[in-house]
């Protein structure tokens, strides 16, 4: 943290290339390479002048606390040549920088009090971010949904917890007057309620942030490797009239409506005595029950047979039936057919006839909520695992509360842990002792 540091902040071989410093001595150590004396310019300023006889640059000065860091640091911009970059690199680092870890501004601006570590975690998923659902995600997080959700959080658990430890410390004195345990249950059954929403949240962040897995199943040369190629608008998959031509699963993504789908396609259906067929059938049905979205592609009436095959294997999932090569014959599905509540489209993968419909049948399968910025969505496994621990520790304390005999010292540590749980999220907000006698002290009445 003592150290200046300095790292390229753009990619190289581009028209210009961003070159950032960071430190306490930052615009000392500049100053050395630069035509100017920047050591007590104004903050938040641009600067012309020349590094060295290397190139002609804009240098931006920025001053703490008001830096991504926290900490005094500037932005070189200059030509983007691969020579330029490391050449200013290395003069910088000859006069007192050096090269910056991995993460390392990230992690300082956190250190500094400029980020919480959900926040500092969100950073990454905005740089890896590729449509605009994860874009709208990850700015969210940024910008502190979580974090604000969680504050809300321990300030409804530091209600609960001043509650028991005035409990504890006063239970003694016939005159006191606190909150008994139908306002402590009522209370802890309000948090779980949050809590667990958060975690079930989980579930349809990382199906954004991973993309949707749809899983393209049917018989043989019905028309899954065209049907797959007509999404992706590229030649991706095999297309043969002989029968078995796709022996295994091949995947892509498309974006519909700014959410990524993982599309895979599989080997045709059938009876057959080909083992290595028989193996890319069996990762058929590995693929359906790894899938979101089950698309049943037929080019004929199905018999009962292949429908309870289908709706047995596409238990639980969103099952759209695609009655697939309209432009040569319609398909007539019987009145009594089970597959009547399911959603059907029609289309023509050849030709590309409702393809439109499908794509939006496909997106109204997925059931994605509309994305806000206020909207909080758990996308970050290690979030997701301490909401799992916080539910488990904040289900003792209800337990506890539902018996009279529960030891009021151990629902106060179950609590605690709960709130570790959940600071573990952000790097911040356990409580602490002193926080919550003045909570006691401030909102109660703790005698007459």
């Amino acid at each position: 943290m003592n150290d200046t540091i300095c790292a390229l902040a753009t990619a190289p071989g581009g028209a210009l290339g961003i070159i950032r410093i960071s430190g306490e001595h930052s615009l000392e150590i500049l100053s050395r390479v630069f035509s100017k004396d920047l050591t007590h310019v104004s903050p938040n300023s641009i600067h012309y002048g020349h590094i060295g006889n290397i190139d002609e640059v804009l240098v931006s000065v920025f001053r703490a606390p008001h830096s991504y860091t926290g900490e005094d640091s500037a932005e070189i911009s200059c030509h983007g040549s691969r020579y330029i970059l490391n050449k200013v690199l290395e003069l910088l680092m000859a006069n007192g920088c050096r090269m910056a870890n991995p993460g390392e501004y990230t992690q300082r601006a956190y250190l500094n009090g400029k980020m919480d570590l959900s926040q500092a975690e969100a950073v990454a998923d905005l740089i890896a971010s590729s449509n605009q659902a994860t874009h709208q995600l990850a700015m969210s997080q940024l910008r502190g949904g979580i974090s604000s959700e969680l504050d809300k959080l321990r300030e409804q658990l530091l209600k609960l917890t001043s509650l028991l430890e005035l409990e504890l410390d006063f239970s003694d004195h016939e005159d006191l007057e606190f909150a008994d345990r139908k306002e402590l249950k009522d209370l802890a059954n309000k948090i779980n309620k949050q809590i667990t929403q958060l975690a079930h949240s989980f579930e349809i962040g990382q199906a954004i942030k991973q993309g949707i897995p749809v899983a393209i199943v049917g018989k043989t040369n019905v028309g899954k490797s065209t049907l797959l190629n007509a999404l992706l608008k590229d030649e991706r998959a095999i297309v043969s009239d002989i029968h078995g031509t796709t022996r295994d699963t091949i995947e892509d993504t498309i974006d519909i409506q700014g959410v990524t789908f993982r599309f895979i396609d599989t080997a045709g259906i059938r009876q057959t005595v080909d083992k290595v067929e028989q193996i890319g059938i069996q990762r058929t049905f590995q693929a359906m029950h790894k899938a979101r979205i089950v698309l049943w592609l037929i080019d004929a009436e199905p018999t009962p047979e292949d429908i309870q095959s289908i709706l047995e294997e596409a238990k639980g999932k969103s099952l759209i039936i695609i009655q697939n090569k309209i432009d040569k014959q319609e398909i007539t599905i019987a009145p009594n057919s089970d597959l009547h509540k399911y959603t059907h489209v029609k289309i023509s993968a050849k030709s590309g006839i409702g393809l439109d419909q499908l794509e939006k049948a496909i997106f109204e399968a997925a059931n994605i909520p509309s994305i806000t910025d206020s909207d909080v969505i758990i996308t970050n496994a290690r979030h997701y695992e301490s909401l799992l621990h916080a539910q488990q520790n904040l289900s003792r304390v209800l337990s506890g509360l539902n018996t009279s005999s529960a030891s009021g010292d151990l629902l106060a540590e179950d609590l605690r842990l709960v709130l570790s749980d959940l600071a573990e999220i952000t790097g911040k907000g356990q409580i602490t002792t002193n926080e919550v006698l003045e909570n006691i002290f401030t909102h109660f009445c703790v005698g007459k």
